[in-house]
């Protein structure tokens, strides 16, 4: 049976305060000579992002961009309006629970003039999803998808035709590969060295028990998640002081502490490790995750890169 693992919190806000300090460097336009893919956005109502989808030939439909979900997974609905062949089972490792799932086979999916073919996609509810399925790693792999939070676009670019793309992008961070998954591993949380993954399927950031336990937070706030099965779970709400991430450092960030089956599933139970969700994401006018070249490039808010140490750039989170 296949085992796969999907963004640890899918459904939990929190609310909170979070400012950023940065350093600046000239902004640039996005050069024009890039073959890519611009798609609209709609919101969902934990604010991610859904772009339209179809599916041989039918659609379109809402799916949700998820870089924390290994798999593409389309809900029930649409399966059985489409009468997907069955594939058999998996094992699906959500925030709170691991259940079995049934795989159904997806001969062609297209997300704007891109076609992926033959995928094997979990089957789950809509009810859990807030969408009509997911766009996973699976599809994302050797692609940038560039999210626009000023024009509420996004872009699926193909890497082998970039020409000058780091233009425009302030803060360019590397990161490497951990069973599909772009992580960042240098990263500092109130002085504690932490891995981070950008995850695009979650609202809120998410640390681990590792975590946890080296920041010693006192000031805890009990909150209560759903994962994609629809099982709830408890865990603890903080506001951590600092956050660096190379050049660019965020203050009062708001993290859920809570204990996983999806890290252990990761390989990542036994280190810091800290999900960095939708609200912080959107801090930015725009972020850029590039899976070919394992960067994460973020475009700052106009009005800090000039006099960055003099101002704060506060969300109202």
């Amino acid at each position: 049976m296949h085992q796969l693992w999907f963004s640890p919190l899918l459904a939990a806000a929190l609310v909170g305060t979070a400012s950023d300090k940065r350093e600046a460097q000239p902004i640039a336009p996005e050069p024009s000579d890039v073959q890519s893919e611009t798609l609209a956005l709609d919101r969902d109502a934990h604010s991610r992002l859904t772009v339209p989808v179809s599916i041989a030939g039918a659609g379109p439909y809402d799916f949700m961009i998820d870089t924390g979900a290994q798999a593409t997974v389309v809900t029930r609905e649409i399966s059985e309006q489409l009468q997907f062949p069955p594939l058999g089972t998996a094992r699906l490792i959500g925030m709170a629970s691991t259940r079995p799932v049934e795989l159904v086979e997806i001969d062609e999916l297209q997300m704007g003039s891109r076609k992926i073919y033959n995928l094997a996609a979990p089957v789950l509810e809509r009810e859990h999803v807030g969408a009509d399925g997911i766009i996973g790693l699976d599809s994302l792999q050797d692609l940038r998808v560039i999210i626009d939070f000023r024009k509420d676009m996004i872009e699926v670019v193909d890497t082998s035709t970039l020409k000058n793309s780091n233009r425009g992008y302030e803060i360019i961070v590397s990161g490497r590969r951990h069973d599909k998954q772009l992580i960042i591993s240098d990263a500092v949380l109130d002085g504690v060295r932490t891995t981070v993954v950008i995850d695009t399927g979650a609202q809120a950031s998410l640390g681990n028990m590792a975590l946890k336990e080296k920041l010693r937070m006192r000031q805890r706030q009990d909150v209560i998640t759903q994962d994609v099965h629809g099982v709830s779970a408890e865990g603890e709400a903080s506001l951590v002081k600092r956050l660096v991430l190379q050049r660019i450092a965020l203050t009062n960030v708001p993290v859920t502490f809570i204990d996983t089956p999806a890290f252990e599933a990761m390989g990542l139970d036994d280190k810091p490790v800290l999900w960095l969700g939708m609200q912080h994401l959107r801090m930015f006018r725009r972020v850029a995750i590039d899976f070919s070249s394992n960067e994460v490039l973020f475009d700052l808010p106009r009005g800090l890169e000039t006099d960055w140490r003099s101002r704060r750039y506060n969300t109202g989170l």
